[in-house]
């Protein structure tokens, strides 16, 4: 990526991981879908009151992977094979140590947490049952995320996503046995989850063991102090910043929790097209940590400036289709997740589609936040992104807290469109602050020399 066209390389990185996250939320909806159609409308809520939580373990894990990948991508992008193969081998160690720590706590937390949640007691049974089985499977996550960070950060999009459809065919496979078929429940939906990442991981690791810069000898595998610090710096703020984010939504779930089973179950039906909503920005967001990185490495800041300011205009087109898209069709979609007594349903309608309109609209907001909070990862710099996480923790709970007391409840709709707007103010800013500091580091350097 250090050379060519910014826009074809970020287009052509990105369209693949687009792909991959499309059977990601694919399996993902189709779960909801099955949950809510076979199982009900409390069954729907509870896969919702358990979602933060899940989430908050899902954000620390990636966190710390993306970290990870942001040192190999330099690592790549600077020609240094050897530094590679030790960042892998180091990264690898972080991960299960992580693993290990993140099992005991996720299985420590899950009761206490719903319960200061509020959540109600008529879905608290199959919300933690839901919980104890995601969290049991932490390792099948680790692995998964760890190894796509790997190939992501090499600048390979395809196998993710080649992984992804394998694993999504493999989900809704298992749904429709585990769910309708076996009778499972909310259990079989967290199971076949957990398999399909398995598979996914299987698939990507197949791949790696036949890149040859990836040859790690076991001398790669033993912990070096320099290198796990210099990845902890990059991994834990990242897993900070994600994790307070998810803290912001629990604090917004408690809320949503007061008004009852109905209403969580019409703002679940939406929370579930929110990866579907944010589906191109991660896309966008991983193809610019893996550029900006590998640009970086290589010391071509002017690339970075360019490919930013490109990745920026097709994000905010690509927003703007998604938006149009769910404002036509949202009804239609939401339909598919909803059943039960039809009174009950129209009501829970009513809440899905103004949440859904509210975030469709608002879409380019969060698209600059993934552009530029990436691209600022992709430097190195994982600090202000957290502090930006910080901003969009502060408001998402500020915006749940007041609005729903000043406009009633549609105001926590809100919620995350605030969020989003205190993350882009403090990345904004940050982002030209730190290129500035790049290009006049290199000025110094140039200077030094010529006076040399």
């Amino acid at each position: 990526m250090t050379q060519g066209s910014p826009v074809a390389h970020i287009i052509s990185f990105a369209l693949p991981l687009m792909a991959g996250n499309v059977f990601q939320q694919l399996y993902t909806v189709v779960d909801t879908m099955i949950v809510g159609k076979a199982l009900g409308v409390d069954a729907l809520a509870a896969l919702g009151a358990s979602d933060w939580l899940n989430w908050t373990m899902l954000g620390i894990i990636q966190g710390l992977t993306q970290g990870f990948a942001i040192q190999m991508a330099q690592d790549f992008g600077a020609g240094q094979t050897k530094r590679l193969r030790q960042t892998v081998g180091n990264s690898v160690i972080l991960a299960v140590l992580s693993t290990l720590v993140l099992l005991v706590v996720g299985q420590a937390v899950a009761a206490p947490m719903l319960a200061f949640l509020h959540t109600p007691t008529e879905i608290t049974g199959n919300a933690l049952l839901y919980l104890r089985i995601m969290f049991a499977g932490i390792p099948i996550v680790m692995s998964y995320n760890m190894l796509a960070s790997i190939l992501r950060a090499l600048g390979d999009g395809k196998t993710p996503l080649r992984a992804m459809v394998v694993a999504s065919l493999a989900n809704i496979a298992l749904d429709l046995l585990f769910v309708l078929g076996f009778h499972w429940g909310i259990a079989g939906a967290a199971v076949a989850t957990l398999i399909a990442q398995a598979v996914s991981g299987v698939f990507c690791l197949l791949v790696i063991r036949k890149i040859s810069v990836l040859s790690c000898t076991k001398d790669d595998f033993h912990l070096q102090a320099q290198t796990a610090g210099r990845l902890f710096i990059l991994g834990l703020p990242l897993a900070f910043q994600n994790s307070i984010i998810c803290i912001g939504g629990m604090i917004v779930q408690t809320v949503v929790n007061g008004f009852g089973v109905v209403f969580i179950a019409g703002f679940t039906a939406t929370n579930k097209l929110y990866g579907i909503l944010e589906i191109a920005a991660t896309s966008y967001g991983y193809a610019m940590t893996t550029y900006v990185g590998q640009n970086m490495g290589a010391g071509e800041y002017a690339r970075i400036r360019k490919g930013v300011r490109s990745a920026l205009w097709v994000a905010i087109v690509t927003s703007a289709v998604i938006a149009l898209c769910m404002l036509l069709f949202g009804h239609t979609i939401l339909g598919y997740f909803l059943s039960g007594d039809e009174q009950v349903v129209d009501q829970a309608m009513g809440i899905a589609y103004r949440y859904l309109a509210i975030m469709s609209v608002c879409l380019p907001i969060l698209y600059l936040l993934h552009i530029i909070r990436s691209a600022l990862q992709g430097m190195g710099n994982t600090v202000l992104p957290m502090a930006s996480g910080i901003a969009e923790f502060v408001m998402r709970a500020l915006a749940a807290l007041l609005l729903p007391r000043i406009i009633g409840e549609s105001g926590i709709f809100y919620a995350e469109v605030t969020a989003w707007a205190g993350a882009d103010v403090i990345l904004v800013g940050s982002y030209f602050w730190v290129l500035r500091q790049l290009f006049n580091k290199r000025n110094e350097k140039y200077q030094a020399v010529k006076a040399n």
